[in-house]
């Protein structure tokens, strides 16, 4: 199970598996020799004294200064911002083996939101995303306990637990009619970050479902595996972010530079000047300058709105869907001598053409809406019409540049009828994909022209 303390991670992992932790580290020492020179003030330390001897004196139950003093530090942090957080030893590695990709639970990203459990995005192939758990919704309860008045660590401890083991989550979906008791049962959850398969003889297809420290290389091997297969070589790649919920900033960095030639690709602004970073492109396009389409959706986040963002303004891609889900911030993972750590919002990040999309998101350049299309009745595909061609009529002239044979034309007529029961298919299964397919292929035939 992940958690909302790893949503961004993709930023905060970032800084903590390159230098750029390191780097901020360094600045956050300095910051804490200068803050030595200013001592908090005598009357908050006083208070906060007088608190917990309060506590510690009139709490129905005795409690432990530990246990008092954790709960201090995890206040202070989450009342900074939904996403800088305390993490004790055993939260702290858990996040780190969340990075690589593997890791045990349900397959959900989370967040606190009103004091329920918002689900961000689930993950590919895992039983949350199986159970149809979806962006945006918000669990209530978990088993028989409610989850209003749990912490977010507390809420999540409740959904983790050993592979094989049941829970039941009571969600809350945008347009029931009420709430749904979801029966999931937990697995190790192993994501393959990236996989890709070909819409058709030349348009490839790559899902990104999480950055984590291998999407790189993931992404090169499967991207070499739809060119060898595509006829001709590739004429279009459609890049599916949806549902995407971050993961790690250099991973991000990786994939967005694979398509762009030059350029900035993000940049990272802290409160000091000497805390900004900025990420550039590198020579070589994988599709040496063949259209791509980006799919985007609300639950696109963190890294996945930097790759979104990157090929936006360098007018590389064209995003579609629907707005992101706005996070753009940067979190830095800073250990701590008790094993554990804090992950602190240290900087925002920025597209290259300068813009913040904290909380605004990334706007798609054609906006496409996720619909559910019917499919005909049997009986009425069986009585539909086809229209007469000029080739139907009687006595119709024929047509003597064409060579090819009666066996040839049956051929491609077979292949064409295929091609339109893939594509129905597809427009019934994933209408968003569809339509993005329909309109690489208009940017294919008009980058020919």
């Amino acid at each position: 199970m992940s958690l909302n303390y790893r949503i961004p991670l993709a930023l905060a992992a970032g800084a903590l598996l390159g230098a750029s932790v390191t780097l901020t580290q360094g600045v956050l020492a300095d910051k804490s020799a200068k803050s030595n020179a200013d001592p908090l003030a005598f009357k908050d330390l006083q208070t906060f004294v007088e608190i917990l001897n309060r506590v510690k004196a009139d709490y129905v139950e005795p409690v432990e200064d530990k246990t008092l003093i954790e709960n201090a530090v995890r206040g202070m942090l989450s009342g900074l911002d939904p996403h800088s957080a305390y993490l004790d030893k055993e939260e702290y590695a858990d996040m780190n083996v969340v990075t690589t990709g593997k890791f045990g639970g349900l397959g959900i990203e989370v967040q606190m939101q009103n004091g329920f459990v918002r689900v961000v995005s689930p993950i590919d192939d895992t039983p949350a995303a199986k159970a149809g758990i979806q962006p945006g919704d918000l669990i209530v309860k978990i088993d028989e306990t409610p989850v209003k008045g749990l912490s977010l660590n507390e809420a999540v401890d409740k959904m983790r637990g050993e592979p094989g083991t049941k829970v039941k989550l009571t969600v809350v979906h945008e347009g029931d009619g009420g709430p749904k008791v979801l029966d999931l049962k937990r697995e190790t959850i192993s994501v393959a970050s990236v996989r890709g398969k070909l819409l058709d003889d030349s348009i490839g297809y790559l899902r990104i479902s999480s950055f984590t420290t291998d999407t790189d290389n993931s992404f090169n091997k499967e991207f070499a595996k739809i060119s060898k297969d595509a006829k001709g070589g590739l004429k279009g790649l459609v890049l599916d972010l949806r549902n995407n919920p971050g993961g790690v900033l250099d991973a991000a960095v990786k994939i967005s530079d694979e398509f762009l030639e030059k350029g900035p690709v993000v940049s990272i602004k802290g409160r000091e000047a000497n805390e900004q970073r900025e990420f550039d492109a590198r020579a070589g396009d994988v599709m040496n300058g063949k259209p791509i389409v980006v799919l985007v959706n609300g639950g696109s986040a963190s890294a996945s709105e930097i790759v979104a963002g990157a090929l936006q303004d360098q007018k590389r891609a064209l995003i579609v869907g629907t707005r992101s889900f706005g996070k753009g911030s940067v979190q830095t993972i800073l250990p701590l001598t008790n094993e554990g750590a804090i992950k602190l919002t240290t900087a925002r990040y920025y597209t290259p053409s300068g813009r913040s999309i904290q909380g605004e998101g990334i706007e798609p350049d054609v906006v496409i809406k996720p619909l559910k299309l019917a499919k005909a009745e049997e009986e009425d595909a069986d009585n539909a019409f086809d229209p007469i061609k000029e080739a139907d009529l009687k006595g119709s002239l024929q047509n003597k540049d064409d060579k090819a044979s009666k066996e040839d034309r049956a051929k491609a007529q077979a292949a064409t009828e295929q091609k339109a029961k893939d594509s129905q298919q597809l427009a019934q299964t994933d209408y968003t994909l569809y339509e993005a397919a329909n309109l690489l292929r208009g940017l294919i035939i008009a980058q020919k022209r």
